[in-house]
């Protein structure tokens, strides 16, 4: 059942706290396009940067790429977009909504007189489905009329396909091997929203593994369990996470097996990373339409063969949405209501917020200090403005795990209170530890 409470209060937050805005506000916004601020970017980029150490750097079987967002039109003709990356679209000519053909709310028939308007509840109003391809055009050239159409990536996994081989050649690799990246990608979506679930521009962090025929299904098991202990270790909790098999009627046209790892969002169980057996569909599509040998020779059995493909593939704003909905939380101290995000401190856009307890006899100096100290290691933050009370909620609803407090004490003999944001304990440590005993606290 939808909490949409729950999800306003959220969406709220994202907005007095700088972690998301509305894109081209001040204008009257432009739907579903979403703006980071400044906590929302530290975020995402923590989340990235937490993926590609997993994939790239924790491995020596996988190697990263970043390849461009504008491709060749006959990539995403071989690869099947052009002609079946559609969507069937509905209107209603009563209060002019538009939405999926296939969408459950829709009673009756759309196009027929049984056909009823989710939204208006007008019977006959909706048109039939016509098909509608969900990426972007634009063009090519310095004249419009004569230039080129080019799309906007709807995925990033064509990039890694079209340069399989550049980069097994450039890295030496052999099968079985991967290649990760992160980018943007853009969907024309019909019924985008949800706040930054379901965008027309997002982020995908994916990886393709090149894999010899036969060999697929055991490392389909083995990145399916070990993407859902990726998003475990993140913090996430895992009674609110599960796996989806697709059935053989939901699979995609490419897939020979796949399971989503959903989350329990405030607005229902939804995917947010999507694991596929893509077979050697993409391979043998791209070499079929450019005429380049993509085989790959296995010196070790003496034979040729076109790598099979086992893709993870996760959204980082979808990612992003879990960890702010799994972190969020409401408690009552001492008769107040206390709103904090309880985000892994490795994560947290701000490590630590540096206060001093009122604004004098030398307060707040040493704590400049200490904040000036601190900055060239750690994301901090300095607030001398309102009440310590006050500035403590202002970082327990930012995430922040850690509040470095300098009062009387400090000044008398270099020791300063370190407010966990969780438990609401503190410890006194000198000053002059406080840089180690945080690093050790919130590293990666």
């Amino acid at each position: 059942m939808a909490d949409t409470t729950r999800m306003e209060k959220l969406v709220s937050l994202c907005k007095r706290r700088g972690f998301v805005f509305q894109s081209s506000e001040i204008y009257g916004g432009l739907g579903s396009v979403w703006d980071y601020g400044p906590l929302g970017v530290e975020l995402k980029k923590n989340v990235k940067d937490r993926w590609w150490r997993a994939m790239v750097h924790a491995r020596d079987d996988i190697e990263g790429l970043d390849a461009g967002i504008l491709m060749s039109p006959r990539v995403w003709e071989a690869s099947g977009h052009v002609a079946g990356f559609t969507d069937p679209l509905v209107d209603c000519k009563q209060c002019k909504q538009r939405f999926r053909g296939d969408d459950p709310r829709i009673k009756g028939t759309p196009g027929q007189p049984d056909g009823q308007c989710p939204v208006c509840g007008s019977r006959g109003t909706l048109t039939a489905p016509r098909l509608f391809n969900l990426m972007f055009k634009t063009f090519m050239g310095p004249v419009e009329e004569d230039a080129s159409v080019v799309y906007l990536r709807p995925e990033t996994a064509q990039g890694i396909y079209v340069n399989y081989l550049n980069v097994l050649q450039a890295s030496r690799q052999k099968i079985p091997f991967g290649i990760a990246q992160i980018g943007k990608a853009f969907r024309n979506e019909i019924t985008p929203g949800n706040f930054i679930f379901r965008t027309r521009e997002f982020e995908q962090m994916e990886m393709q593994f090149f894999v010899r025929p036969g060999t697929d299904e055991e490392w389909f098991e083995f990145w399916r369990h070990e993407r859902m202990a990726w998003h475990v270790g993140l913090g996430i909790r895992p009674e609110r996470m599960r796996f989806h098999p697709h059935a053989p009627g939901e699979l995609a046209h490419y897939a020979k097996a796949a399971y989503d790892i959903e989350y329990e969002f405030p607005f229902g169980w939804n995917e947010f990373e999507g694991i596929h057996d893509r077979t050697d569909f993409d391979l043998s599509r791209h070499q079929q339409a450019s005429g380049k040998k993509l085989e790959y020779f296995d010196q070790e059995r003496n034979e040729k063969y076109l790598p099979y493909v086992v893709e993870t593939s996760v959204g980082a704003d979808r990612t992003t949405l879990a960890l702010l909905c799994d972190a969020y939380h409401e408690e009552q101290v001492e008769g107040e209501t206390r709103v904090v995000l309880r985000l892994a401190p490795a994560l947290a856009p701000i490590k630590a917020a540096v206060l001093p307890l009122v604004n004098r006899e030398g307060m707040p100096e040493m704590a400049k200090r200490i904040h000036d100290d601190l900055r060239g290691r750690l994301t901090v933050f300095f607030d001398d403005g309102g009440s310590i009370g006050r500035r403590y909620r202002r970082q327990d609803e930012a995430g922040t795990p850690f509040a470095v407090t300098v009062d009387g004490q400090s000044v008398q003999d270099g020791t300063v209170t370190v407010r966990h944001r969780d438990s609401l304990l503190q410890d006194r440590l000198s000053a002059d530890a406080v840089a180690a005993w945080l690093a050790e606290r919130v590293a990666p």
